[in-house]
């Protein structure tokens, strides 16, 4: 039996209000006397697209360093999911539904693009140290079911080498494809990109945005850190704008395209 029943106050047909995924409230971080980050805040939904851009030092990855664990902010609170994770290590917060990839790709060079991928997923593996020493029927069962997904992330991602290969014989577009999908294994609900356009071609950068589409169609939360403008507008359902730690914008990319704050900051007082 279906229940009908309506929220209190809440119209016939209306649509619950997207859930906020990840709130970040003041955020400062500072270096010496240098601020890398100067109160920054903002929220993002489940299943949107955020981007975070501004110039080169203007704060972006030190935010981003901020609310995945690797730097502890000097103020302001991150809360994720709904609970604060704070001075929470960054495998805690992975553990709890964040994953990222890195503005210089960060993968195990040694080892294949399979086991890079697996190396995500074995936090989660039904078996313990003595079916791994043993090698027990749930051991390999286990260990099967784990390179299947890891395939079924990197079939997701588009990727279209060998998967015994070593992750150091990919051109530099597989290896992206091959970090997104390790980060993708961890079952995100909220994924951080630093610069996934770098040093892509034009059609590896389409192929991008049709992959950062089919991502938040899962249902996933994604903020992205981009330097490619065009990219940005185009896949971005709000923007928010840096310059020297401090936020200077956030809006749609109609509205911030036409802020004559973040034109002067790209462009300069002058030619603004």
């Amino acid at each position: 039996m279906t229940d009908t029943t309506l929220a209190a106050g809440q119209p016939a047909g209306a649509t619950a209000a997207p859930r906020a995924l990840l709130e970040v409230r003041d955020l400062a971080v500072s270096f010496g006397g240098i601020k890398a980050v100067d109160g920054l805040s903002f929220s993002v939904n489940e299943g949107e697209i955020i981007s975070v851009i501004g110039p080169n030092g203007a704060g972006k990855t030190s935010a981003f360093n901020c609310i995945s664990g690797f730097y502890r902010p000097g103020r302001g609170s991150v809360v994720f999911d709904g609970q604060s994770i704070i001075r929470r290590k960054p495998s805690d917060i992975t553990r709890r539904g964040m994953a990222r990839t890195f503005q210089n790709v960060r993968l195990f060079g040694e080892m294949s693009v399979l086991d890079n991928v697996k190396t995500a997923m074995h936090a989660n593996l039904q078996q313990n140290v003595f079916d791994a020493m043993l090698h027990t029927p749930r051991f390999k069962r286990s260990e099967a079911q784990c390179a299947e997904d890891a395939r079924g992330w990197l079939d997701f991602v588009g990727f279209r080498a060998d998967d015994e290969l070593l992750v150091t014989q990919l051109p530099y577009g597989e290896q992206r494809r091959v970090e997104i999908a390790r980060a993708l294994a961890t079952q995100p609900k909220l994924l951080l990109l630093d610069e996934p356009g770098a040093g892509l071609n034009h059609s590896e950068k389409i192929e991008l945005m049709s992959l950062i589409r089919k991502i938040r169609d899962l249902g996933v939360g994604i903020v992205l850190i981009e330097h490619d403008m065009g990219l940005v507008m185009q896949v971005s359902e709000r923007i928010v704008v840096l310059n020297y730690g401090k936020e200077i914008a956030d809006g749609t990319p109609q509205e911030i395209k036409q802020d004559p704050a973040v034109i002067a900051a790209y462009l300069g007082e002058e030619e603004a």
